[in-house]
Order: C-alpha cells, then structure tokens, then sequence
C-alpha cells in the first residue's frame, strides 16, 4: 500500500434494492455503507440508504403546508 486513497463515490439507494441485495452485501461501519461481500473492500459499488427521500415527503405534509401560512 502506497498510502494514496481513492474514495470511491456512495450510491444512494432505496431499502427495498438494500433488502432484495442483502445476501451478497455486507455492512460496514467504518464507511456507514454497505458493501460487496468477499471483495468489496477495494471494488464494487458503496451503497448507502437513501434518508433523503422521507425526509422530503415529512416536508410535504398537509399540516406542514397549513402551518406556513
């Protein structure tokens, strides 16, 4: 090892990919990821949960929008 890192970009992706993938994927918490059994450590994709989107849904709430006005 040469001490040059490369960080390879995370993917967001929904529960349901996570759970349909689960068998060939591992978590990592070092990375807060979920990466390729075996040989993930240095290829493959890095897959995280995508949070963003309930988030955005909890914002669009009807009481929410009744509430800014």
């Amino acid at each position: 090892m040469n001490g040059y890192t490369v960080r390879r970009p995370r993917r967001y992706v929904s529960r349901r990919w996570l759970v349909l993938l689960g068998p060939v994927l591992r978590y990592s918490a070092s990375r807060d990821a979920y990466l390729l059994r075996g040989f993930g450590r240095r290829y493959g994709p890095v897959l995280r949960l995508d949070r963003r989107v309930a988030t955005r849904r909890q914002l669009d709430t009807p009481e929410r929008r009744a509430s800014a006005t």
